[in-house]
């Protein structure tokens, strides 16, 4: 878009008294400077958007309004507002301080920007399923207050030259019109692919598109890839991300907070709790939580207040017998 069109593009927003899509557009503004080399302009002015934003979200407690993804990127993103908190999430403290730190940095972005420091804003979660890193996405998107973005691999790989990559710049073209948390969920489905062998060449062009999009990219958003399987992913990829967390199943401790969490609202008095987070042993928190959600509907079906040993020992070994097959 030109700068007159985005002139026009203003004074109509403005008209129409459409206070999102005035500041959308001025982050597109914002986005064409940074393009022409003028960064110091852009920054200002994604620093005013941000600040306007932030301020309205302050006022009403809601999210940043967000209008949903129109034309062709309605099927490459699903956006959502989410509820999901820290508080939510039974972690190790080492992995909720690391959390915290990237809340506090965005939070805080403008002081850092101040001293020419970027806060954290590219992140990779490493580990197997169930380990939590979804809930994670969802958890940083609720803290901020910003709209969560899941991309739609389905609709983003395809087996045409080019099309992929071009589907690639619509996203992080998006992220640079409205600030929000861009999550891309089983991000190796990228690199298994390229065992294919019809899609080898387009799968290299993708990446490399991924590469060159992700260093490039100064937008406001968070950018979070999420694998269960690190070894597929290319090494180049590591390097551009901020941070990268790892997951790993839960300890004694989480398993035990996650079966408590979840039944706080019943009579677990004279639980057995050793017992049952060992039989727990090597199931994920996701599965874990399952456990206890089948044991609780088991205790109100039958009319009970209390949750037996014998009801989480039996959701727990459905569970295992689920997840082995």
């Amino acid at each position: 878009m030109t700068a007159s069109k985005h002139l026009i593009a203003l004074l109509r927003s403005h008209i129409d008294g459409d206070n999102e899509q005035f500041l959308s557009v001025a982050m597109q503004v914002a986005a064409h400077e940074a393009r022409l080399g003028h960064g110091t302009l852009a920054q200002q002015l994604r620093d005013i958007v941000d600040e306007a934003r932030m301020r309205k979200a302050t006022r009403s407690n809601r999210p940043v309004p967000l209008a949903q993804p129109k034309g062709d990127l309605a099927a490459l993103i699903s956006a959502s507002y989410s509820d999901t908190r820290l508080s939510s999430m039974v972690l190790p403290e080492a992995l909720s301080q690391r959390l915290k730190r990237i809340i506090t940095e965005q939070r805080q972005h403008h002081r850092l920007l101040e001293h020419g420091l970027r806060p954290r804003r590219k992140i990779l979660l490493v580990g197997p399923p169930g380990s939590g890193k979804t809930m994670t996405a969802a958890a940083l998107a609720g803290e901020l207050t910003l709209p969560l973005f899941t991309v739609v691999f389905e609709s983003l790989i395809t087996r045409f030259m080019g099309e992929t990559a071009s589907k690639l710049r619509q996203v992080f073209d998006a992220m640079a019109e409205t600030r929000g948390v861009y999550f891309f969920d089983e991000f190796d489905a990228i690199g298994a692919r390229r065992a294919e062998r019809n899609d080898v060449g387009e799968i290299r062009r993708v990446l490399n598109s991924f590469l060159q999009f992700l260093e490039k990219d100064d937008t406001d958003s968070l950018i979070i890839a999420a694998t269960n399987h690190p070894e597929l992913l290319d090494p180049a990829l590591f390097r551009r991300f901020d941070d990268i967390i790892h997951y790993g199943l839960p300890d004694p401790d989480i398993s035990g907070g996650i079966l408590k969490a979840r039944l706080s609202g019943f009579d677990t008095k004279g639980m057995r709790w050793k017992e049952i987070i060992e039989a727990s042993a090597g199931l994920s928190q996701a599965e874990i939580a399952r456990a206890a959600e089948e044991a609780a509907k088991r205790a109100i079906l039958d009319d009970r207040t209390t949750v037996t040993r014998q009801d989480l020992l039996a959701a727990i070994s459905e569970r295992k017998t689920s997840t082995s097959h």
